[in-house]
């Protein structure tokens, strides 16, 4: 090869690498997933909002979804996953996923996309000011105790409720506080059931019949759509402060808007891919609620909705 040739080569190939190395990095989005209920909605509102932002997926936005499909006992290793990735920021949903989080990693941002009660369980230090590196969307404990009270004006006369409680959610302590006070208030016998993991689920809903309970409360963090399963099998009312609950089939929610939810924990991760640091965001509050009703199930069970209820009610599935 001529010396020439030689030269004008070796300049296209470090040309060549130098633009390469110019390119400039897409980053990465890891979502993090609890997996208890269909998650294609919610990531349907994630990626909408995104595109509204200004990112599309494969050109300037890459996103790693991980989900433990129910199995909260997997969430540390998928946690611990995105982060050997070194992706930019977590997206979490749920107060077991952004606990996985947390204990994964002190440096990458965490979003929540909605967690109980944040201050109570220890994930951030206020709403104000979160500290550390977890900010986005908390929850209002006051949703439980509405719930009670919809159960109580649903069944005038019914005696004993079922608190049906994840074993492994830290946010669980918080949950069953609100509801005690609740059922206080509202005069019912309150029957506490923890369960370890989805498998005990069956387990707990013979219990509860044996037991002689009227209605079951389940905590969002459960395999929600198989308990809304069991209930109707045992012909027991089963509500939750989730929204996704009644399309699931269980027969009541009254909860904040997931979708709403969602989308403004999705404006979170735009700000801090474009250099906000967590600490420095306030978390936000639901500021939408939505009374569901799922006339369905309430046929399957054998349960009569009263009219003035329906009529409150924001969406009615029949």
């Amino acid at each position: 090869m001529k010396r020439r040739e030689f030269i004008v080569g070796l300049l296209g190939t470090s040309l060549w690498s130098s633009a390469v190395n110019s390119q400039p990095r897409v980053p990465t989005v890891g979502i993090l997933l609890a997996g208890n209920r269909d998650p294609a909605p919610l990531l349907a509102v994630f990626k909408d909002e995104m595109q509204r932002l200004g990112y599309l997926e494969g050109q300037n936005i890459r996103i790693d979804l991980r989900s433990a499909q129910g199995r909260a006992e997997a969430l540390p290793r998928l946690a611990s996953e995105l982060v050997e990735r070194k992706v930019d920021v977590i997206l979490a949903w749920l107060t077991p996923a952004v606990r996985a989080a947390k204990q994964a990693t002190t440096q990458i941002p965490i979003v929540m996309a909605g967690a109980g009660d944040p201050v109570a369980t220890g994930l951030v230090a206020s709403l104000v000011r979160p500290g550390g590196n977890i900010t986005g969307m908390g929850g209002i404990t006051d949703l439980i105790g509405k719930n009670v009270e919809l159960i109580r004006e649903l069944l005038p006369s019914a005696r004993k409720l079922a608190a049906l409680c994840n074993a492994t959610d830290s946010y669980t302590k918080p949950f069953l506080e609100q509801i005690e006070v609740a059922s206080s208030k509202t005069g019912f016998e309150l029957l506490t059931v923890m369960i370890p993991g989805p498998d005990d689920l069956e387990s707990s809903f013979s219990r509860v019949s044996r037991d002689g309970v009227d209605v079951v409360l389940v905590q969002p963090s459960l395999p929600v759509r198989r308990a809304a399963e069991l209930a109707v099998a045992a012909r027991l009312p089963a509500v939750s402060p989730l929204e996704g609950f009644v399309s699931d089939g269980g027969l009541l929610s009254y909860a904040g808007r997931s979708s709403d939810q969602f989308r403004r924990a999705t404006q979170y991760v735009d700000k801090i891919l474009k250099g906000a640091r967590p600490a420095d965001l306030p978390i936000q509050l639901p500021t939408q609620f939505d009374l569901k009703i799922n006339l369905r199930t309430a046929k399957a069970i054998g349960l009569a909705i009263p009219p003035g209820m329906l009529a409150r009610a924001d969406e009615v599935l029949e």
